[in-house]
């Protein structure tokens, strides 16, 4: 690799580290990891410190409709569209310390840097928070940044319920971040996103960057099965109207499903939902979510419909109505040309190691992508655990990524 110019910037990898470290406290899980679910106190605590940093850092704050969270940097040229350079603080259930909140911080970690070196960018730099990225208590996933580019209404976004029947904008409301900010997503100029990236192909190779070319094109839909109460004993068989019997025939057949496609195909049912979940008792009701992957847009499209294919086959055969309440899609997207150049580019002149690289999870940037220039970077996380409490990763490792990154925006910032 060629060696480092002497004009590049580099961040400070302490403070991150340390910023990243406040953020593991705020939400824990079970033992190593994080729960800070999109709208919960934990949600609203970390919110909140991550204002208290933009703040520090010299940026106006402003907060959307659906809780997206901007910290922008003013450049010397307000009239310009501004860059923006996100990802998402909500976690799983049971997730890493990491997924998302690499990508926050090291948004502010660019703003800080330049604030060090006394650097002025023409455009302004904002840093984004944006809402319910993993969508664990609401679903879709990513939707504050599918609200931000017009793909949700903002009112069907807020009338969105978790299991408990809690309204997303209630929720919004409630935690103080329900806010009035009339952004133009339209205005533009380009959104970076870093990401761990949740596969071993980093890690594995020794590789410091992944240069995000693109997505696997991926389906999702929620299952609705309805059933009827009878007595697990005296019931007889053909009378029965068995709502689990209806989800499990989905959950085994759409398991095969990404088996028939292998090694690229991924099909999941991550979530089942039963009522009344009790001894003795027929299901009376159940949901259950699809989820079906692959790196080819045609091929993810024929897996889905084939997923689909088989609720008549499990109505019929556990004696049930089946429909679907909600479908979504994402990730059918090529990153922009000039930017992945960009990031390339940047890597070579900071003697980087990299290489381009597909995601097969879901990102905010997909939904950017469809109203402004967007690009990704991935960093490696150790034998690509990821949505797991043991999810890792090393400052030694990760730190080139984010010096990527903030060579990028810069030079971005004063194109």
């Amino acid at each position: 690799m060629p060696s480092k110019k002497s004009n590049t910037l580099e961040i400070n990898m302490d403070r991150l580290w340390e910023t990243l470290m406040v953020s593991a406290s705020i939400g824990p899980g079970k033992t190593v990891g994080l729960s800070r679910l999109t709208l919960s106190d934990d949600d609203k605590e970390m919110r909140d410190q991550f204002i208290r940093w933009s703040q520090d850092a010299r940026c106006t704050v402003t907060t959307d409709p659906v809780g997206n969270i901007f910290a922008r940097r003013e450049g010397t040229d307000p009239t310009l569209a501004p860059i923006l350079v996100g990802s998402h603080l909500d976690t799983q259930i049971a997730g890493g310390k990491y997924d998302g909140i690499l990508g926050v911080l090291s948004g502010l970690e660019v703003i800080r840097t330049l604030n060090d070196h006394g650097i002025e960018t023409r455009r302004s730099i904002e840093a984004v928070c944006w809402t319910n990225e993993e969508g664990v208590r609401f679903q879709p996933p990513m939707m504050g940044a599918g609200a931000f580019a017009g793909i949700h209404p903002i009112d069907w976004v807020l009338a969105q319920t978790d299991k408990n029947g809690a309204l997303f904008g209630e929720e919004l409301q409630r935690i103080g971040y329900a806010g009035t900010a009339d952004r133009k997503n339209k205005e533009i100029d380009a959104y970076f996103e870093l990401h761990i990236e949740q596969g071993s192909i980093l890690d594995a190779e020794g590789i410091h960057v992944g240069v995000v070319t693109g997505g696997f094109t991926s389906f999702g839909a929620q299952v609705v099965i309805k059933g009827e109460h009878a007595h697990s004993g005296p019931t007889p068989m053909k009378k029965r109207k068995d709502a689990l019997v209806g989800a499990a025939v989905i959950i085994a057949k759409v398991n095969e499903i990404g088996w028939d496609y292998e090694p690229d195909g991924r099909t999941t049912c991550a979530r089942i939902d039963v009522s009344p979940n009790e001894y003795g008792i027929i299901a009376d009701h159940a949901e259950v979510t699809i989820d079906v992957r692959h790196p080819n847009a045609a091929k993810a499209a024929e897996m889905y419909q084939k997923a689909l294919g088989l609720i008549p086959i499990a109505a019929k055969q556990a004696n049930v109505d089946i429909e679907v309440l909600k479908e979504w899609s994402f990730g059918d997207v090529a990153f922009d040309p000039e930017l992945i150049h960009l990031i390339r580019s940047t890597a070579v002149d900071l003697g980087i190691s990299h290489q381009d690289i597909l995601s097969a999870a879901g990102h905010d940037a997909y939904h950017l992508a469809t109203i402004a220039p967007t690009a990704m970077i991935f960093t490696p996380c150790k034998d690509g655990i990821t949505h797991n409490e043991n999810e890792h990763i090393e400052p030694g490792y990760t730190m080139p990524g984010v010096n990527v990154l903030l060579n990028a925006v810069l030079q971005r910032a004063n194109a």
